[in-house]
């Protein structure tokens, strides 16, 4: 690799922006496409697009044959805000399928290392919090505590930072309420639109566990599927 797209590449990854070392495989040439620079005009856009949202390496096939694609990915980020009872079992699981997880909750009869063991755990509340767990397009959140006071400020900041998932526990009445707030301070109906709202997947998850399997599974959707909405990104399923 030259020494230049090197540097371009490590500029890219320690800003968490994905990027994709192009390889012609008979020249050897090599050049370096950066998500967030754009690809729109680029000859091979689909397949690049492709290789985003799978992160998978490999070689092409079709008007990319004979092109090797080596795909750099940040490390996928899990921001559950909420130490509650479905965090218990979403944390375990989100960690297995390979996300960086924090979880946020002011209340510290429920942000006890008792109740969620070696995790990173934030007895704070979630604006001061958030400092220094900075939102990027590779980090998914979800407000699962119900009590706006302490989900509100989050997807706000979340939206603000296009998260790849943004999502919110409670009913579709809950959540008409809780569109009025943000609305009332000026954010538009297409980002509110983009919140996951009511949350998971839609499998008729009934216990705590099976709803923290739900929001996996449509938060591994997103990220898999980012800028294209799929059936299983839009939930369909009301949970109180």
């Amino acid at each position: 690799m030259k020494l230049d797209i090197l540097r371009r590449l490590n500029s890219a990854r320690a800003r968490r922006e994905a990027a994709i070392l192009v390889t012609d495989t008979g020249s050897g040439d090599e050049r370096l496409v950066v998500e967030q620079s754009g690809f729109a005009d680029d000859a091979l856009r689909d397949e690049l697009a492709r290789r985003f949202r799978s992160g998978a390496s490999g070689l092409g096939d079709g008007e990319a044959a004979g092109t090797f694609f080596t795909v750099y990915l940040p490390p996928p980020r899990f921001v559950l805000i909420g130490a509650v009872h479905i965090s218990q079992a979403l944390a375990p699981m989100a960690r297995i399928a390979g996300f960086d997880l924090t979880i946020i909750d002011p209340r510290t009869a429920f942000a006890t290392p008792d109740r969620l063991p070696d995790l990173a755990l934030l007895a704070e509340w979630p604006d001061e919090a958030l400092k220094r767990v900075p939102l990027d397009a590779f980090t998914a959140v979800a407000a699962l505590t119900h009590d706006p006071k302490i989900d509100d400020e989050p997807l706000a900041l979340a939206l603000a930072a296009r998260c790849f998932y943004v999502g919110a526990l409670g009913s579709r009445k809950t959540h008409g309420r809780r569109l009025e707030r943000p609305r009332a301070r000026g954010v538009s109906d297409a980002d509110l639109a983009r919140i996951a709202a009511p949350i998971v997947l839609a499998i008729g998850a009934q216990s705590p566990a099976e709803i923290a399997v739900a929001i996996l599974a449509q938060v591994i959707g997103a990220l898999r599927t980012r800028g294209a909405l799929t059936e299983q990104q839009a939930p369909k399923e009301a949970v109180a």
